[in-house]
């Protein structure tokens, strides 16, 4: 009892984060999986951080507001870049190939930025993993969370609009609505939730969030609902475990979370292939 005390008394904050902060990753993702733009919140995730080695160049401390504010900015420029890339009916150049270059480019001017930094080496290692960890205070998770659940707000409000750009984009473009301008809203609310978590969990767990229990939920589920719901257990199984990991082995709590969620989409994606199909009689 002793040791389960110390343990939550240490990850007590991390565990609300990884609780509060991931269903609304899940259903970000369940949308970037319908939209085949799988790596964009990589690309985003490495924008943001472009954003936050400008600011550093200019004095600002990575955990003071200016920094987040050039994430957010940087971010809207990526969010642009990638509306005004969507498309249907030219194949030539694929989205993806310029979500790749954007990440690509994002994460050289990064390295470039921060080569003459003291503490550049350390910089770029925290953007991977985050600051999971060092969450001691109600105000580094609550603010946050406020944040989702204002985005989750405005989704479920205009749910129709961001449902058919995702689900069914014949239908909005036949209907003659403002496309890009939704699109435009959708990466921007989708980047300022990928800005946020990027400080907290790093690139590596947003991607892992965002994509993980959305593609074990795509393997065991087809109704929007559904894939909500198993992809909040998925993700919620996955933290637990994962922090609990770190605790017993002394791993860095990203990688673990990380880690375990791999396993669990490999043993979703084994048990579904060996599930026996369903006989109907005769």
């Amino acid at each position: 009892m002793n040791e389960f005390s110390e343990m939550i008394s240490i990850l007590k904050w991390p565990l609300l984060a990884c609780l509060m902060l991931p269903p609304l990753l899940v259903y970000f993702g369940l949308h970037i999986l319908r939209r085949e733009v799988i790596f964009v919140d990589l690309a985003l995730a490495q924008v943001a951080t472009l954003g936050a080695c400008v600011a550093i160049l200019f004095d600002v401390d990575p955990h003071d507001w200016q920094s987040y504010a050039f994430s957010v900015g940087f971010t809207l420029v990526g969010a642009a870049i990638f509306t005004l890339t969507r498309t249907r009916k030219d194949h030539r150049v694929p989205q993806e190939a310029l979500i790749g270059i954007v990440y690509v480019v994002a994460a050289a001017g990064g390295i470039l930025l921060l080569n003459n930094s003291p503490h550049g080496n350390e910089e770029l290692k925290q953007t991977l993993v985050g600051e999971l960890l060092y969450l001691q205070t109600p105000a580094q998770v609550l603010l946050p969370f406020a944040l989702y659940a204002a985005i989750g707000a405005v989704h479920y409000i205009f749910r129709q609009k961001f449902m058919a750009l995702s689900f069914e984009p014949d239908r909005a473009e036949r209907e003659g609505w403002s496309v890009r301008g939704w699109d435009f809203l959708f990466y921007t609310l989708f980047g300022l939730v990928v800005t946020t978590f990027v400080h907290i969990g790093g690139v590596l767990l947003v991607f892992s969030y965002l994509i993980i229990p959305a593609a074990c939920a795509n393997f065991l589920g087809r109704k929007l609902g559904t894939l909500i719901a198993l992809g909040c257990v998925v993700s919620t199984l996955g933290s637990v475990t994962g922090l609990y990991c770190s605790y017993a082995f002394n791993w860095p709590i990203g990688a673990a979370i990380v880690c375990v969620l791999g396993a669990m989409l490999l043993l979703v994606r084994v048990g579904v292939a060996f599930r026996k199909p369903k006989t109907t009689s005769a």
